[in-house]
């Protein structure tokens, strides 16, 4: 690694969405040199994805114009973080080569991932996550005329189903799992959150159905129709794509590797956003998931708080509180029901990477021997998927994560072994 690029910030931030752009400007403001890092194209996140059929929203921008009107701020766009291979530092790849980046303080805003679980058809061509469907009809996939139906839990739903519909879709049922009771006191909270009930109010769906949930998908070679339990009775929806999302995973794997504690599935963090690294931050839906306006807020506070700044950090305590009891609420309104568990069958894939069944996990101990004798998590996605879907079935704690994060070139990997070679 000795002939490899070194690089230097003051603050660096891995992620660009909200938490990320908000932390980058309140950073700057001290005059401390600040890298934002991701691996998307450009700034924004997966709620802010630009794309060819992606309409920027007004936020979306003015984040953007404040990250390029600091000169202190560089982002680096398409690129991933491999390792961190010595303290303070960090192993990148981008189009270019793999580089290595020292900071004095880091940010963590990875943000979160679906929580997509298994059920009969699920690997069929044609069903994806919800927040997959958008960002794929924001890449430019053309859905025109296409029968599409919505299924799982939280407001992704409707999102999923406005994007697809503003792109010549046709949505034929939006299906939520949670009871139309617990929606409807979601409905009456939002008075505390006028802008989200506005929202609210722009995604309501005459396609939407509570307490359903997905049967099965069905097809030969693709999706050609869904069935769903839908008020305790099953129906038969004919259509050619399925979007289906439970929730959202937080992103720690690269907190867990520097050493960060973790609370229910989140990075833990104190009030000034800190992890129990030293030096180490993290903010956004890493820390667990609430929305853009709780990853701005904790952005901001991040920002302040890396750059030694812990009065104006602490100005932004309120805004984050009312975005927290904004997601305590989010959580509460759509936790996902028992019968979700029920979905898979003996013979659906768990692991579709390596064609691991159901009933070929039933009689494993864990995850260390799922994957040991099952071979679950040994595919493509590294346990990535089958991983979130086994800890919630099965209450199996997550494979560890180990370097790389991401998948690299061979000189990337030759790096890494000269770090291993560093250190003996």
């Amino acid at each position: 690694m000795n002939g490899m690029a070194m690089n230097h910030c003051d603050i660096l931030i891995v992620g660009a969405g909200p938490a990320g752009m908000a932390a980058a400007v309140a950073a700057a403001a001290s005059g401390a040199s600040v890298v934002v890092i991701d691996d998307n194209p450009a700034p924004g996140g997966q709620i802010w994805r630009d794309g060819p059929g992606a309409a920027l929203p007004a936020a979306a921008r003015q984040w953007r114009e404040a990250l390029e009107c600091h000169a202190n701020i560089r982002v680096r766009n398409g690129t991933r973080t491999v390792a961190a291979p010595f303290a303070n530092e960090l192993l990148l790849e981008d189009a270019e080569g793999a580089t290595r980046m020292r900071w004095n303080k880091l940010i963590l805003c990875t943000g979160a991932r679906e929580l997509l679980l298994p059920f009969p058809g699920w690997t069929l061509p044609g069903v994806t996550g919800a927040g997959g469907l958008q960002a794929l009809v924001k890449a430019g996939l053309p859905v025109e005329g296409e029968r599409i139906v919505v299924a799982g839990s939280g407001p992704l739903l409707l999102a999923a189903a406005a994007t697809a519909r503003a792109a010549g879709a046709k949505v034929l049922r939006v299906a939520e799992q949670a009871s139309f009771a617990a929606v409807a006191r979601f409905g009456a909270s939002l008075v505390r959150w006028p802008g989200k009930a506005a929202q609210a109010v722009t995604l309501a769906d005459a396609q939407y159905r509570t307490s359903a949930r997905i049967v099965a998908a069905q097809g030969t070679t693709q999706v050609e129709s869904v069935r769903l339990l839908q008020g305790g009775r099953e129906v038969e929806i004919a259509c050619e794509r399925i979007a289906c999302g439970f929730g959202l995973t937080p992103n720690t794997q690269l907190g867990q590797l520097l050493g960060c504690a973790l609370t229910a599935q989140a990075l833990s963090v104190d009030a000034l956003q800190a992890t129990s690294v030293a030096g180490v931050y993290a903010a956004g839906e890493c820390t667990g998931f609430g929305g853009s306006e709780r990853a701005l807020a904790q952005g901001t506070i991040a920002g302040h708080a890396a750059a030694g700044n812990a009065r104006e950090a602490k100005a932004h305590e309120g805004e984050r509180a009312r975005w927290d009891a904004f997601a305590a609420q989010l959580h509460r309104s759509f936790a996902l029901a028992p019968d979700i568990k029920s979905m898979p069958q003996p013979d659906t894939l768990v692991c579709r990477c390596e064609d691991v069944p159901l009933s070929a996990l039933a009689a494993c101990t864990g995850w260390t021997d799922a994957k040991l004798h099952r071979r679950c998590g040994m595919g493509a996605c590294q346990g990535r998927v089958c991983g979130d879907a086994a800890q919630f079935l099965f209450g199996w704690a997550p494979p560890v994560p180990r370097p790389p994060l991401s998948p690299v070139r061979i000189g990337t990997l030759a790096a890494l072994a000269a770090r291993d070679d560093a250190r003996q």
